[in-house]
């Protein structure tokens, strides 16, 4: 465990603290952070959980040059390499610049390296509701789902504990239907909203229905990356997830998940996984 890590205290109410004033050079915004014991991962104890460092990239890109007019299609993590617990480095800046189509890129440095890169397209709002039609089957509001404490028997870390679940019946490896919420705030003394909490937790897909059962020990399933694509802007605390598991025989597996909020469909995400046998 990392001193940083030492040094959280069980108030703490965010997954990370902001530890320098923001920097703007031209174009570039630049953040400092540290994070709590509340962002640690399930696989290694000095390592972040991947769902509260990609709401600190949502954080950050929604911050960054926002406009009122424009609406986030797709946003896309790739993990560079170990997500180190302690202080990380958040560079944003614009890839595609655009008056009804853009690209923004966040990379996340950690120990003087990049680990993560999240890339978001952000389209022109328009009225489309004459030709709106949905497909995806809805998932029953949180009020009918029963708290679950499947993730915590199954997975250690500070992440884990700080997430209240609530599943359906029919949840089942492979095959699951939840709900997830969480009381922390990503930043400390910073506002969430809607869009960096559900981001925030939008991860979890890959361990709320695994196929492998990871308390055995000997498989390991970690995803590579996360692409959620949306079809509006999410709205409340929590976030259903409707969810889809694969593991192929050679090393591959993916997660899929169809994303739900307090007003229905919301998109979908998607995780790679490098799935290894380890006895």
């Amino acid at each position: 465990m990392t001193s940083s890590q030492e040094a959280t205290q069980a108030e703490d109410t965010a997954y990370f603290r902001r530890i320098k004033p923001i920097e703007m050079t031209e174009d570039v915004r630049t953040s400092y952070f540290v994070s709590t014991l509340h962002a640690q991962g399930a696989w290694q104890e000095d390592e972040l959980h991947m769902a509260p460092i990609s709401g600190l990239v949502a954080a950050e890109l929604e911050a960054y040059q926002p406009r009122n007019d424009f609406i986030t299609t797709r946003i896309s993590f790739d993990i560079l390499g170990k997500l180190h617990a302690g202080e990380v480095k958040v560079v944003t800046e614009t890839v595609r610049p655009g008056r009804t189509i853009e690209l923004i890129q966040s990379t996340v440095y950690a120990q003087g390296r990049a680990v993560l890169v999240g890339r978001t397209w952000k389209v022109i709002a328009s009225d489309t509701s004459r030709v709106a039609e949905l497909t995806d089957a809805p998932l029953p509001p949180v009020e009918e789902a029963e708290p679950w404490d499947g993730m915590t028997d199954r997975w250690p870390g500070g992440f884990i504990r700080s997430i209240q679940v609530r599943t359906f019946p029919d949840h089942a490896p492979g095959h699951g239907r939840a709900w997830i919420t969480s009381d922390l705030d990503v930043i400390e003394d910073e506002p969430t909203s809607p869009f960096v909490r559900l981001i925030g937790l939008a991860d979890t897909a890959n361990g709320l229905a695994p196929l492998a059962e990871p308390t055995t020990g000997d498989v390991f399933f970690a995803n590579v990356d996360l692409t959620i694509h949306f079809l509006r802007e999410p709205v409340g605390e929590w976030l259903g997830l409707s969810i889809a598991a694969n593991i192929g025989q050679t090393g591959g597996g993916i997660t899929s998940a169809v994303l739900y909020d307090t007003d229905g469909v919301l998109g979908r995400s998607e995780q790679s996984q490098t799935v290894r046998i380890t006895e």
